[in-house]
Formats: structure tokens, sequence, C-alpha cells
């Protein structure tokens, strides 16, 4: 059988998860800090993301979202989550 002879391969679909744009590198640094202090603040995966995902009156929306919008936002959350913390 010769080259010319094979079927060609079957196309690949390209696929996005989301329709949402991608995060600009600053914003994704943001949320990736974010993430990994939740996760150090609360010691559960499960725990770290309900309190990223959920409005909190203190900061004035989701902390995830604030944290991605801005530095400001960030420290914001860096705070609020070092309250958190336990000291010892």
């Amino acid at each position: 059988m010769e080259s010319e002879d094979k079927p060609a391969p079957p196309a690949r679909a390209k696929m996005r998860w989301s329709d949402r744009p991608k995060l600009a590198p600053d914003a994704a640094s943001r949320q990736g800090q974010v993430t990994k202090l939740a996760l150090e603040t609360f010691g559960g995966r499960d725990e770290a993301i309900a309190y990223l995902n959920t409005a909190c009156g203190k900061l004035g929306g989701r902390p995830l979202d604030l944290a991605v919008e801005s530095a400001e936002g960030l420290n914001r959350v860096e705070r609020a989550l070092a309250d958190l913390k336990p000291a010892c």
C-alpha cells in the first residue's frame, strides 16, 4: 500500500473548556497565589475552594474574583486569610 492510498488521520477537534477569554499572565499569577495561600490556610482543598468561591461581605465579593482583578484585591484577600490563619 502506497502512502497515497492511506486514509488521512481523523481531524482533531479543537475544543476549549470555556468560552471565556484566557486570563492575562499577571491575573493568572494572582489566581495561583491566592489559591496556594487558601490551601495552606485551610489545609484542605474543599474548604479552600469553598472560601474562594463564596461571596464575602467583608471583602465585597468573591475572594477569587477580587484577587484575580488586581494586586490590591489580592492584598485584601491575603490579609483576610491571614486573619483566619492560626498564630501557631
